[in-house]
């Protein structure tokens, strides 16, 4: 026998290659239900299943502020689907019922994040609008603008509001959201927030592709005016991002 050979048969390459494989295996399994932390049991018209390999045990994860949290857990989403579907069989495609951005489905769904503003490793709210971010401005650079006073308009090129404050992060020191001051209806102000990634700031307006001037009104509100919470952002973008599938009922039909 050669150099290694344990029988005539097997040697010690052939071992350790079979120790990689079972190995490799272990570690696909476990990844896989790691992976299962959150987002699981998957919902579907026949019920809820949990796939295979099933969800891993619970674990405790220590968070900021002395608290903790145990996943994955029987955390119920306080979400209620506003959608119904097109057909009466199942997996029919399912479209939203009364506002549809306000819906949660489609690209307007969001997740359920925690109820509380970010902080930075000082403790401090990350989101803060200008107005009470000591020691930041806007630079006066040559190809700079600075939005504020610009009217808002909407896809239709109508005016949504006016760009009254800017929200900063304070971690990456760079503008978030834009406070724009909407006119409502029936009389009166209110400020909502519009996230800079959905806006396209111009030399005598900010424009808005994603929503119509009239939606504006509609944009979910913060319960703060000077904090933002994590749950907060996540309806203000889902706002926008159904806009760019249901501002208008022509944009979920197809191109062609």
């Amino acid at each position: 026998m050669g150099t290694g050979a344990i029988t005539g048969y097997v040697d010690v390459a052939q071992i350790v290659l079979y120790l990689f494989w079972a190995f490799f295996a272990g570690l696909i399994i476990y990844l896989v239900r790691e992976n299962k932390r959150e987002g699981y049991p998957l919902e579907t018209d026949n019920g809820a299943i949990d796939g295979w390999p099933p969800r891993p045990p619970s674990k405790t994860y220590l968070l900021d502020g002395g608290k903790s949290v145990d996943i994955p857990n029987d955390f119920v989403s306080p979400q209620k689907l506003q959608a119904e579907p097109m057909h009466g069989w199942l997996g029919a495609p399912i479209e939203p019922t009364g506002n549809p951005l306000l819906a949660g489905v489609g690209p307007g769904a969001w997740a359920d994040r925690a109820d509380v503003a970010e902080l930075t490793i000082e403790g401090d709210p990350k989101l803060v609008p200008l107005r009470i971010a000591n020691g930041y401005d806007v630079a006066d650079a040559p190809f700079a603008r600075d939005p504020r006073g610009l009217p808002v308009m909407g896809g239709d090129d109508e005016v949504g509001g006016l760009v009254v404050d800017l929200w900063l992060d304070k971690s990456e020191a760079t503008v978030r959201y834009f406070e724009v001051a909407v006119t409502l209806p029936g009389g009166g102000t209110r400020n909502v927030l519009l996230p800079v990634n959905f806006a396209r700031i111009g030399r005598e307006s900010v424009r808005v592709h994603a929503i119509y001037g009239k939606h504006f009104a509609q944009v979910p509100a913060t319960r703060d005016p000077q904090q933002v919470t994590m749950l907060e952002e996540e309806k203000i973008m889902a706002y926008y991002g159904a806009g760019l599938l249901y501002a208008d009922p022509v944009r979920a039909e197809p191109l062609f």
